[in-house]
């Protein structure tokens, strides 16, 4: 399955992508040329929402005057524990954790209907599971040039990858 997915993926960088934003709108990721990316799905209704969602805020306060931006996808694969709109999923991220970085409109991570960026991160950084996203709060640290650096499951904080972080915006 990894093999297949690998070779269904033309795109050599995440700059070549075009995702929607929370309204349905187009949004090309190739304005983040030059930024490190930390691209995560999130859900709110999840058990690591509270620790990932105030992580996250706090890793882009911290880090976005130096080049890093979240972009947070939600999704609602895993338990349908982003049940509400995209719209209601970018109004909580924003009203209950202060989110100002980019909150996309809702996509599917697994499976034949996965967003093509989500088809891109796992083909270049598999884990132990293969290309599959075990659960909500999977996080891929992106280059300032568009290419996937590491890959983090649910479980790994995202104050913990600070150093991770700090040697890509230093590149």
């Amino acid at each position: 399955m990894g093999a297949s997915i690998s070779s269904a993926v033309s795109e050599k960088s995440i700059h070549q992508f075009t995702v929607k934003d929370s309204s349905g709108k187009d949004a090309d990721l190739s304005v983040y040329q030059g930024k490190v990316l930390l691209v995560v799905n999130v859900a709110s209704k999840c058990g690591f929402t509270e620790s990932n969602y105030t992580q996250l805020t706090e890793l882009y306060q911290k880090y976005k005057d130096q080049g890093l931006v979240v972009l947070a996808f939600p999704c609602n694969q895993f338990l349908y524990q982003e049940p509400g709109t995209s719209e209601e999923a970018h109004q909580f991220a924003c009203t209950r954790f202060k989110a100002e970085y980019p909150v996309f409109q809702k996509v599917r991570v697994n499976g034949q209907n996965a967003a093509p960026v989500y088809k891109f991160l796992k083909s270049k950084k598999p884990s132990f599971l293969g290309t599959r996203i075990k659960w909500n709060f999977t996080k891929f640290l992106v280059s300032k040039d568009g290419q996937v650096i590491d890959r983090y499951g649910p479980t790994v904080s995202p104050l913990s990858i600070q150093n991770d972080i700090e040697k890509a915006l230093a590149q």
